[in-house]
């Protein structure tokens, strides 16, 4: 169920920042159904009722429910950009004029190299996360979002090393009683 949308992404859904979300709790059930997709993300609904013990009506159900609350994120969050030939990853903050946030977001979103931004508190407003081919390409890549009017500064890192990849398992776990 959602709450006020503030204002929606270029993608036209509405943004996890941007929005106030009230989930219904998740129980025992659903936490195991969670771990379960977490171990296997292909898992067919039969296959999950068999391994949870449940019906196959009742974890559709769950699925369903689950679905529609957006505790799924998009298929493409899974494609891994190096595999794509983009082994470089760099982060970027971007310090913008205020006044002009919806329209430097929907040009830095033409870039088709930034995979993700965040809107930030504190002294940088946006945090960019960049693929790229090298580090010449980084440099472009630097180039074109610094061309973007209202963009005032930038400031980069490249990655090195994921030292925590993305994970969930271990926050879906310690809500498991016991």
């Amino acid at each position: 169920m959602s709450g006020i949308l503030l204002k929606p992404r270029l993608d036209g859904r509405p943004s996890a920042l941007l929005r106030f979300r009230t989930v219904r709790d998740l129980d025992d059930v659903d936490l195991k159904l969670l771990l379960a997709l977490a171990a296997n993300p292909r898992a067919t609904t039969v296959a999950l009722a068999e391994n949870l013990q449940l019906s196959r009506n009742t974890v559709q159900a769950r699925m369903t429910a689950l679905t529609r609350a957006g505790a799924f994120l998009d298929y493409d969050r899974c494609i891994d950009p190096v595999a794509a030939g983009y082994p470089l990853v760099a982060f970027t903050t971007l310090h913008v004029r205020q006044q002009m946030l919806v329209p430097i977001v929907e040009a830095l979103a033409k870039i088709p190299e930034i995979v993700q931004a965040h809107g930030l508190s504190g002294s940088a407003d946006l945090l960019v996360r960049i693929v790229c081919t090298s580090a010449e390409d980084l440099f472009r890549v630097n180039a074109e979002m610094l061309a973007v009017p209202g963009v005032e500064r930038a400031e980069t890192a490249m990655g090195i090393s994921e030292v925590i990849p993305y994970r969930i398992t271990p926050l879906l776990e310690s809500r498991l009683p016991g």
